[in-house]
């Protein structure tokens, strides 16, 4: 007899699946530590106008499955109405079987717009857009709502050195019990591709800390002042997008001299820009260890590939890629040099690879010193692999390899308020391995026991392993 789709029991296969999810993963919070949710709507409390604007504004999942399907850009990212892109996305919905975004599509349809009974097509597209985009302006679906309705504690937005947190303080100030904090991404500060950018950046930098930079030293201490502001202000966790780490060996000579280039406009030659990335990222980590933050790494992302479209509409349009960089050796050496000065922070290692599994599983066992469970994170299944067959690999590599049970869970990183689908979604599918062991007589069939592990990985786990303000 065929299942329902997305039932109550959805992805659980066994009774003790079942079991542990609705009896203990269902319940717990969510502790969102890293996402990319814009923090001034969430300081406005705003209401989306309809559907199109909180589904697919800078979904650059649906619009690549959008483009595979033969999708004008004018009806992704282009001047069409938001109505009209909307029934492109519903025209290219039934071609994502068996694409995570036709689970996703669904569930967050289910939850929080209570539509169940209907799936979404060109047929039933009108009905859908209009009953949802009423929704959206009522006070229920205002961003903060949402955010209430999926039992969210706390969340983790990703800001740039310069931000002035203007909107993270409102937040706070307001008293809005759910905590919302950002997370310090210095990347364009190590973007030595482009230099006209980068020296931009800095220029910025000078400006916003009100300080001269004329060297390497005094650019580490602007940026040491913004990572201080941002420690003030309830951060206490970094993020870097990186191809790979960077742990080359250099002098401080030489770093000056590399710095002095950048602010001259010369090009750097290879090798520069390596020393110099690798500089950077021994000091931005210093400054996390003296923080006492998290430092969290994703790896192996192959960024804008087309240069034809990134010229047309910029970075994070759905023209990114799966690298084959190489990542074990320059991260060893990246981490062991943080260690053996006893300056390594705790840490979150997010690969993006499939073949890299291992690597990021092992490598973290290198490195655990024992001052704190699970010092050193497999980071969840990241980016393309955030489906059901990436999150169970990855925990079946951890599992094999670590310690699942220390493991500190899912996140969205979504810039999409309805994406906390993506947390049921994880466990669903953790509650389903365990269930299947249980079947197996691979584990024992102590409901106690492993409730407790469920949720722990859930909430409990991040909710210790993080230095962040919950009452």
């Amino acid at each position: 007899m065929a299942g329902q789709f997305l039932s109550e029991d959805f992805l659980l296969q066994t009774e003790t699946a079942r079991t542990l999810y609705h009896e203990y993963a269902k319940v717990m919070p969510i502790y969102d530590y890293h996402c990319h949710l814009p923090a001034d709507k969430i300081a406005a409390d705003h209401n989306f106008d309809n559907l199109t604007q909180i589904w697919l504004y800078g979904d650059h999942y649906k619009w690549r499955a959008m483009r595979a399907n033969g999708i004008d850009e004018k009806y992704i990212t282009g001047d069409a109405s938001d109505y009209e892109k909307f029934r492109k996305w519903a025209q290219t919905v039934p071609y994502t079987l068996r694409n995570p975004l036709y689970h996703w599509t669904h569930m967050e349809l289910k939850d929080p717009f209570g539509i169940e009974d209907k799936l979404l097509n060109p047929d039933t597209a009108e009905e859908i857009y209009k009953t949802c985009s009423h929704m959206l302006k009522t006070p229920e679906f205002s961003v903060r709502n949402i955010i209430r309705k999926a039992n969210v504690k706390l969340l983790c937005t990703t800001e740039g050195p310069l931000d002035s947190l203007e909107h993270h303080k409102q937040i706070r100030d307001e008293g809005f019990e759910v905590k919302v904090y950002a997370a310090f991404r210095p990347d364009k500060g190590l973007a030595v591709e482009d230099l006209p950018a980068l020296n931009t950046w800095i220029d910025k930098l000078e400006m916003a800390g009100d300080t001269e930079i004329n060297g390497f030293a005094s650019y580490i201490n602007a940026i040491r002042e913004r990572h201080d502001y941002f420690h003030r202000n309830g951060c206490r966790l970094s993020d870097y997008g990186l191809e790979t780490a960077y742990a080359d060996d250099y002098t401080d000579a030489e770093i000056k001299k590399i710095f002095s280039k950048i602010r001259s406009g010369q090009e750097l030659d290879g090798l520069e820009g390596i020393k110099f990335k690798s500089a950077m990222m021994f000091e931005l980590a210093l400054m996390d260890t003296e923080a006492g933050w998290v430092m969290q790494l994703h790896l192996g992302a192959l960024r804008n590939a087309n240069t034809r479209m990134l010229r047309n509409l910029g970075p994070d349009t759905g023209f990114d890629s799966i690298g084959d960089f190489e990542i074990a050796r320059p991260l060893a050496r990246f981490l062991d040099r943080l260690d053996g000065i006893s300056k390594l922070p705790k840490t979150i290692l997010y690969n993006i690879n499939p073949r890299d599994n291992a690597v990021i599983a092992t490598m973290i066992g290198n490195f655990q010193d024992g001052s704190a469970p699970g010092k050193i994170q497999y980071g969840p299944a990241w980016w393309f692999l955030d489906q059901k067959d990436g999150m169970a690999e990855q925990m079946k590599v951890l599992s094999n390899m670590g310690l699942l049970s220390r493991f500190i869970g899912m996140t969205t990183d979504s810039r999409s308020f309805l994406s906390y689908s993506r947390h049921e979604y994880f466990r669903r599918v953790l509650c389903n391995i365990f269930g299947n062991d249980v079947e197996a007589g691979l584990l024992p069939n102590d409901i106690p026991l492993l409730g407790q592990m469920v949720e722990d990985i859930c909430y409990n786990n991040a909710k210790n392993y993080f230095a962040m303000e919950l009452a």
